[in-house]
């Protein structure tokens, strides 16, 4: 095992797969400059700097992968997924469904998400949900560097589109980009179990749709994706220190597919579940994982923290509108009233 940073850890496991695989080739903006190691040891054919029309891009790298290429398509932010999402939603998700099954769209779109550092809702969306909102889509959003790299090649072997999303607080040239790696007099709430972890030596594929326990409770059950786990998992450390509560932390790993089995046992062992998810709380994950509950027979108390309003740029207002760790903790007491 090694010690990797969350986007180191993504670079490896790519170095590893297009060492692997020619077909494996990387696309998007400034990418001779973001990825230089690959750039050096790939080449401008395998490494490509496009311009900035993530609409192009996006839309070639769809025809390269219908002709036998496996794209890596880097968008710098998954908001601006918004300008190309005609290639990505009515072409590339729905190619197989059209076709008969006789032809795919085996391409990873890259791109980070996220808040918590001042940069307001054209910049800091998540927007899992509308993305698995749409048939034929896959949404991977890692949380630790170990699945950071799993994923990857998991979204790799997948066979279709699949939108892999790192949360800009979890890789460390993001933080370097956005100031606070550099500086002293600026800090963001980074988690450092998930910018910085065990990696394996030799990465092997993490299957999509399979949910990891980071932490077992029978009191309540807490379910999230990407930094919102390690929100939850700090809340659940108070609900013990605090309160005596054993609550427990599931990371969905994946929004689509969705582990509804993994949610459901462990509503059905705990009889509450919480959902923290940093995306927009009308018609998204949280209400799917409600459904899912419902659908199932599943009895639960049912609470979630979301996002509730377009993200604003001042700090204080900010942090109000993110699933914080007081956020979080408010809900699970309220939940745990009943």
């Amino acid at each position: 095992m090694r010690t990797m940073g969350f986007a180191a850890a993504i670079e490896d496991a790519l170095t590893q797969a297009m060492a692997g695989d020619e077909r494996v080739v990387v696309l998007g903006e400034d990418t001779h400059g973001l990825r230089m190691n690959l750039f050096a040891r790939f080449g401008a054919e395998r490494v490509r700097s496009a311009p900035i029309s993530e609409s192009a891009f996006l839309g070639a790298a769809v025809g390269a992968a219908m002709a036998g290429l496996r794209p890596v398509v880097e968008i710098m932010l998954i908001d601006f997924v918004a300008v190309a999402a005609s290639a990505l939603v009515n072409e590339a998700a729905k190619l197989e469904a059209f076709s008969g099954g006789d032809w795919r769209a085996p391409l990873v779109v890259r791109a980070a998400c996220g808040g918590g550092y001042g940069d307001g809702g054209q910049h800091e969306q998540s927007l899992w949900g509308w993305l698995a909102h749409i048939p034929g889509l896959a949404v991977v959003v890692p949380s630790t560097p170990a699945d950071a790299g799993g994923l990857l090649l998991g979204a790799l072997d997948h066979g279709g589109p699949v939108v892999y999303l790192e949360h800009k607080l979890l890789a460390d040239y993001w933080l370097d980009y956005l100031g606070a790696g550099g500086r002293d007099t600026v800090a963001y709430d980074v988690p450092p179990a998930g910018a910085s972890g065990p990696v394996p030596d030799t990465w092997e594929a993490t299957p999509l749709g399979q949910a990891a326990v980071r932490r077992r409770g029978s009191d309540l059950t807490v379910v999230a994706v990407g930094v919102a786990v390690h929100r939850a998992l700090a809340a659940a450390e108070r609900l013990a220190g605090e309160r005596g509560v054993a609550a427990g932390v599931i990371d969905l790993r994946s929004v689509q597919p969705l582990d509804r089995g993994a949610v459901c046992a462990a509503a059905r062992d705990s009889g509450r579940v919480l959902v923290v998810d940093e995306d927009y709380r009308e018609f998204g994950l949280s209400g799917e994982i409600a459904a899912t509950l419902l659908e199932a027979g599943t009895p639960a108390r049912f609470a979630r923290v979301c996002v509730d309003e377009t993200i604003p740029y001042d700090p204080r207002r900010e942090q109000a509108v993110l699933p914080n760790v007081e956020r979080i903790m408010a809900a699970a007491e309220r939940l745990l009233e009943g």
